[in-house]
């Protein structure tokens, strides 16, 4: 048709028999690109690392695309791990055909469509990577468990958004697995789980947990919403929460509602994985988050406080990334580049919430936040990277910068919109409390910004003026100069907050208990604020600051640590010898191993051991205090 400039009932009669042949192709054609698409995962092979899927897929006769996704939300990069797609084959009418790679997009495959199919069928396995690999890509099952991102296992036909595919998802488990998610079942039997039909968009944003050893904790709170926190491990001993863990989780959900104002989800789980073979990492979703770390972390206090800020910081995301999303990341389809240059609200904000949040609860205790702000700010003011590149550059840099060796990340930077972001928001605070002698806060902006009405899963882009604009509504003020400044800066980290909360960063020989739980964790210890480098605790260097005594002396990282001051290398001995050097004339001395080369190297350090804390700035209003008090009702 041609916008209605011609009147069809003048057309002659063979015309008018091919425009009536054209009206009815193209309405069966949308009423087959409309239906649903079905996709089968088996995940019985799960135990041995391999997924199987089989998707049908509604098409019309002639070429056609299919996609595999790659611009993966909360991912912040083109990080779909299609190397581990194998076993491609598609069929119509049972009749395999050929199909092509996109020569610029490997993410795209081309495949004409016979005459007379109506459907495609699609075989594909995924192999769970062994090593390596970034969020969806990194290893995520073993024998006793998997964690299921159904991005991982399908392919989607060309259109216009993802919430214009419909799914229809069926699941299959090992004999004796059970299974966690925020999808809703249709049905369950026989190891084989049915899910109600969705979009493409809510199918993407709902991974699966399944494992044989699997613990349901359901949150109590004052929410109207369900909460659960689903944990499953590779033993069951690992698996037991300690007795208040679900009252002090009801805690933080009533915490984050008092803070935002409103709910967007119908119900929220945590996915918690609990394995030391799997991919460690936190990635958000609208009603749950894909939440993995070590397998004894439930065991320890220390471990429990880095699982509080995992967990407050994936649930916040449900406001903070999820509903209200940076109009760059908001894009319609998974083949659209996304662009990051907003992550510092989007991941800066929710650091700041995801430390604060727990403290709030009493998850930890108000001095182990304060030691966890401390560390940050040490961190980032001995960051000589931040002399050539602003904080601005390593959000819009940031799906090079996800997969960046730690090697030179002091001076190159890393994904510093995280923990420079929280300090950047502490300093938006602690301005508008004093902008607004006290009346006001980063609460008042949370709730104008993220609250509205409870309900369903929606998503709400925002720009920086946006930002700015909200924050204008709660304290007046030049916010679009205030943000730019800091995000824009090479010179120092913006640690204007501290001050204005009432405390200070100092060094003392008294060691920094977030600190020493950050380095059990990593395996590692952080000597920057000493000898300017990490050291795993086999003795490899994992980054050195330029300037400081160790780049002098010149080690490099990935170098190797085999002896300090005539003994062989452990981690306890490195950090007595840092603790004894102020008490030394002598250099500490190491033998270090570079390649083929093996060196013995001095290190002029006689500073003693040096820890960073905050201490109160007398004369001076608690902020921190303030800021860091509950706001439910008792």
């Amino acid at each position: 048709m041609t916008g209605g400039r011609s009147n069809p009932l003048h057309f002659a009669p063979m015309r008018k028999l091919r425009v009536l042949f054209f009206c009815a192709a193209f309405f069966l054609a949308q009423i087959a690109s409309a239906a649903s698409i079905r996709l089968l995962v088996d995940a019985t092979d799960a135990p041995h690392r391999v997924l199987h899927a089989h998707l049908v897929i509604p098409v019309r006769p002639g070429p056609a695309t299919l996609w595999y996704p790659k611009w993966i939300p909360g991912e912040h990069g083109p990080t779909g791990p299609l190397t581990q797609v194998a076993g491609l084959k598609i069929t119509a009418n049972g009749a395999p055909l050929s199909w092509s790679r996109d020569l610029r997009d490997m993410y795209a495959f081309h495949v004409d469509v016979p005459k007379g199919a109506t459907e495609l069928a699609v075989d594909l396995d995924f192999l769970d990577p062994v090593a390596g690999g970034q969020f969806t890509a990194g290893g995520s099952m073993t024998p006793q468990l998997a964690v299921i991102s159904w991005n991982t296992v399908l392919l989607y036909p060309a259109a216009a958004s993802s919430e214009d595919l419909t799914y229809e998802a069926t699941l299959r488990l090992p004999a004796g697995w059970r299974y966690a998610t925020a999808l809703t079942t249709v049905s369950a039997s026989g190891g084989e789980i049915h899910f109600a039909p969705l979009t493409l968009t809510h199918l993407i944003d709902s991974p699966v947990l399944a494992a044989v050893h699997l613990r349901k904790a359901d949150i109590p709170s004052t929410s109207p919403f369900p909460h659960h926190i689903d944990i499953a491990a590779d033993s069951d001993a690992a698996t037991v929460t300690p007795d208040d863990f679900a009252a002090k989780y009801g805690r933080l959900v009533e915490e984050e509602r008092a803070a935002f104002g409103a709910e967007h989800f119908r119900h929220y789980d945590w996915l918690l994985t609990l394995s030391n073979s799997v991919a460690h990492f936190g990635l958000e979703h609208h009603e749950s988050s894909d939440d993995r770390t070590d397998e004894d972390t439930l065991g320890g206090q220390a471990t429990r406080y880095g699982l509080a800020e995992l967990l407050a910081h994936e649930y916040t995301h449900s406001w903070n990334g999820k509903y209200r999303r940076p109009a760059g990341l908001a894009v319609p389809n998974y083949d659209v580049p996304m662009t990051g240059e907003l992550l510092w609200v989007y991941e800066g904000l929710t650091e700041f919430l995801g430390y604060l949040m727990p403290a709030r609860a009493g998850l930890y205790p108000i001095d182990y936040y304060r030691e966890s702000v401390a560390e940050i700010a040490s961190t980032y003011t001995n960051r000589p990277g931040r002399a050539w590149r602003p904080l601005v550059d390593t959000a819009v840099d940031a799906q090079d910068l996800y997969g960046a060796p730690s090697a030179w990340a002091s001076y190159r930077r890393s994904v510093d919109f995280y923990d420079e972001g929280l300090l950047l928001w502490l300093d938006v605070d602690m301005t508008i409390r004093k902008l607004t002698a006290d009346k006001r806060s980063l609460d008042d902006f949370l709730r104008h910004f993220y609250g509205g009405p409870d309900g369903d899963p929606v998503v709400k882009p925002y720009t920086f003026d946006d930002v700015v604009r909200a924050l204008n509504d709660v304290a007046p003020n030049d916010w679009a100069a205030f943000l730019n400044a800091r995000l824009q800066s090479t010179s120092s980290a913006p640690t204007g907050g501290l001050e204005s909360s009432g405390w200070k960063l100092a060094y003392d020989d008294l060691p920094n208990a977030a600190l020493e739980a950050h380095e059990k964790r990593n395996k590692n210890i952080d000597a920057t604020a000493t000898l300017g480098l990490v050291v795993h605790d086999d003795g490899r260097i994992e980054d050195v600051i330029p300037g400081g005594p160790a780049a002098k002396a010149a080690l490099v990282p990935g170098a190797m640590i085999l002896a300090v001051n005539g003994r062989r290398f452990t981690p306890d001995l490195f950090r007595a010898a840092i603790k004894e050097s102020n008490k030394s004339t002598s250099p500490i001395q190491v033998i270090d191993e570079s390649e083929d080369f093996v060196t013995v190297t001095s290190i002029d350090y006689h500073g003693g051991a040096r820890y960073p804390h905050l201490v109160r700035i007398e004369g001076t209003p608690d902020r921190m205090a303030q800021m860091v008090a509950s706001r439910v009702k008792k």
